[in-house]
């Protein structure tokens, strides 16, 4: 028998003690309170604050860029559509690239690369050229969030694996609030692009810190770029009904946050409010509640079952859309307050259920994930856009409510199915 891959000695050949019997995959797998689960833990948090503060770094700086280039509210919201579109087409090709070069190689290459990138978009001479180094961005982020899943399913044990991609989802959550702060102050002192330049720098040092946190992979075999295995990889997530329910969830889930995000600042800017731009990026402390629902997703989970922690997100995110209709300041934020939690936590139990229902081609199966989710975002931003354009705000939140239906549809789909497979099963017996 061949020694364990973990490095402990083996005993030699025709010796009177038997040989250890090889340790089980979980066994080298890290929980909450062995070695190297808080390293882990704390660069993949870094590394999910830098993904979403970069992705979205233009988000709460669109009032000030329609302004500098004389553009719409949907013209400007490409900045950020261009980002997530561009990670939703390279997330599954550069997945392949992890299997091949391995998870922690590829995480740290596409955060390099968008770091990079992010030093360079706030010196764009044009909307134009503002878009083209955003899409290059969102491709060389696309590396990371399905590649992260897969090293995550692989390192940590299965039982603590809802909590570990909480913590993940909570650094993006972090991310995107720190970074649409940092923006909203520093452009009302220096100008959207010195904010730009500040959230670069913010990236930089989270980059630095992953690197220097993250934990050699114990227990990634690397695979095959052969594209007929791809695509064979593929096409059995996307015939695994489970997988396909959740890849629309989260696609769902994140038309809402896409769509409310990309317009409540032109919403805070304008009449009645006239909020000036430090306050409006300060409204996105609001992602606090993210981080604290998303981490919260495994113990939802134990509670109510995948499919209940799913009705209570669905349920909390429609009580806020309807909450923001409001012209109370106070109630429009209580609104954001209950968006974002119902959000971060549909977004948590949906990605985790993904990495645990795929036993093989993991990183494949989070980057289809991934894909549908930046999708979502996309079409959120471009849409919600247009609406706020057409109706006002109360048109996005139509949009809101109509990509909420369609969650509670498809759960309960799957609950259906469920019921049905369960009698057929007990018929064949």
């Amino acid at each position: 028998m061949p020694a364990a891959s973990s490095g402990a000695s083996a005993h030699p050949a025709g010796a009177l003690t038997p040989a250890s019997p090889a340790p089980l995959p979980e066994d080298t797998r890290l929980a909450p309170g062995l070695p190297g689960y808080r390293r882990i833990s704390l660069a993949l948090f870094a590394a999910g604050l830098a993904t979403f503060a970069l992705l979205y770094s233009t988000q709460a700086l669109l009032p000030a860029i329609s302004g500098e280039f004389a553009v719409t509210a949907d013209d400007a919201s490409w900045t950020v559509s261009a980002a997530t579109g561009a990670l939703a087409l390279f997330v599954l090709p550069l997945s392949a690239l992890s299997e091949r070069f391995g998870r922690r190689t590829l995480m740290t290459v596409s955060l390099s690369v968008a770091v990079l990138v992010g030093l360079l978009v706030p010196f764009a001479p044009s909307i134009g050229w503002l878009v083209v180094l955003r899409a290059v961005q969102g491709a060389a982020l696309a590396g990371l969030p399905a590649s992260a899943m897969a090293y995550l399913a692989e390192e940590v044990r299965p039982k603590a694996l809802v909590a570990a991609v909480g913590l993940f989802v909570a650094g993006n959550s972090i991310g995107g609030m720190s970074g649409r702060i940092l923006a909203g102050w520093v452009a009302q002192a220096w100008g959207w692009r010195a904010a730009l330049l500040a959230v670069g720098l913010m990236a930089l040092v989270c980059g630095l810190a992953f690197r220097a946190l993250l934990p050699k992979a114990l227990n990634f075999q690397a695979g095959s770029l052969n594209p007929r295995a791809l695509y064979g990889t593929v096409r059995g997530h996307l015939s695994n009904p489970l997988l396909v329910r959740l890849y629309a969830i989260g696609a769902l889930f994140m038309t809402v946050f896409g769509a409310v995000y990309t317009v409540i600042g032109y919403r805070l800017v304008d009449e009645p409010f006239n909020l000036p731009q430090g306050i409006v990026g300060s409204v996105f402390l609001v992602y606090l509640v993210g981080t604290v629902s998303s981490a919260a997703a495994g113990k939802l989970v134990g509670r109510l079952g995948r499919r209940g922690a799913l009705y209570l997100a669905v349920g909390t995110t429609t009580a806020g859309l309807l909450l923001s209709l409001t012209d109370s300041l106070a109630g429009i934020l209580l609104g954001l307050v209950l968006i974002t939690a119902g959000f971060f936590a549909g977004h948590a139990v949906a990605s985790s259920s993904v990495s645990r229902t795929a036993t093989t081609g993991r990183a494949q199966a989070s980057a289809l994930y991934q894909s549908a989710y930046y999708i979502g975002s996309s079409a959120g931003g471009t849409l919600g856009a247009l609406a706020f354009h057409a109706g006002g705000w109360p048109a996005t939140v139509v949009l809101g409510l109509i990509a909420v239906l369609g969650v509670v549809s498809v759960t309960l789909y799957g609950s259906h199915a469920a019921r049905v497979e369960r009698r057929v099963l007990v018929a064949a017996r």
